[in-house]
């Protein structure tokens, strides 16, 4: 197969690397954003065990099925879609899969805000884990386009740090919040 029919598909190093006249301005400047990206993946994942006891209340849910959404139906999914993901990273423009999978999360931790049982919370919780799934195989495979051998740990390191700071970030501003909230009390929205 040609470079421009790989081009066209996007799987190609050219469809990943910055353009020329940007270098290595540009290639760190992704690296932000997916460091970025990684950052709130993982507020969403831990803002969840800081809200625990309201989801058991609300919901009248056992611990079993507390587990069961803070494990099972985030991280199977998240694992088992990593396959066929990482298959379209290699066919597939990898900037589109992190677009679409940072939207699919975002709508799916929105629809946790307003489940109204286990099964739909359950249902949204595979959601973000499938949406969050698009974002490392495509990270990586983009990193390693805009970096040099000899630059890409240091790249790697940095893309990493959204990890540890958004991990941060979901018990430090997400226990504030949750604090804030519980202070309010219940607030009724006029909605439908």
């Amino acid at each position: 197969m040609n470079l421009e029919a790989n081009a066209s598909r996007g799987s190609t190093a050219a469809e990943g690397a910055p353009p020329a006249s940007a270098g290595t301005a540009y290639a760190w400047y992704a690296v932000g954003v997916l460091t970025l990206c990684y950052m709130l993946s993982f507020i969403d994942r831990q803002i969840l065990s800081l809200l625990v006891g309201p989801i058991k209340r609300d919901l009248v849910i056992s611990d079993t099925r507390v587990g069961l959404l803070q494990g099972l139906a985030f991280a199977l999914f998240y694992g088992s879609a990593g396959l066929p993901i990482g298959r379209l990273v290699d066919t597939r423009n990898r900037r589109t899969l992190v677009m679409v999978g940072v939207a699919v999360w975002s709508v799916f931790t929105s629809g946790c805000s307003i489940a109204g049982s286990f099964w739909s919370l359950f249902l949204a919780r595979i959601g973000v884990g499938v949406g969050e799934a698009t974002l490392n195989p495509s990270a990586f495979s983009l990193i390693s386009d805009y970096f040099p051998p000899e630059r890409l740990s240091t790249a790697m390191s940095v893309f990493y740090l959204g990890a540890l700071t958004g991990s941060g970030l979901a018990f430090a501003a997400g226990g504030t919040i949750v604090d804030a909230l519980t202070k309010i009390g219940v607030v009724n929205l006029p909605v439908g």
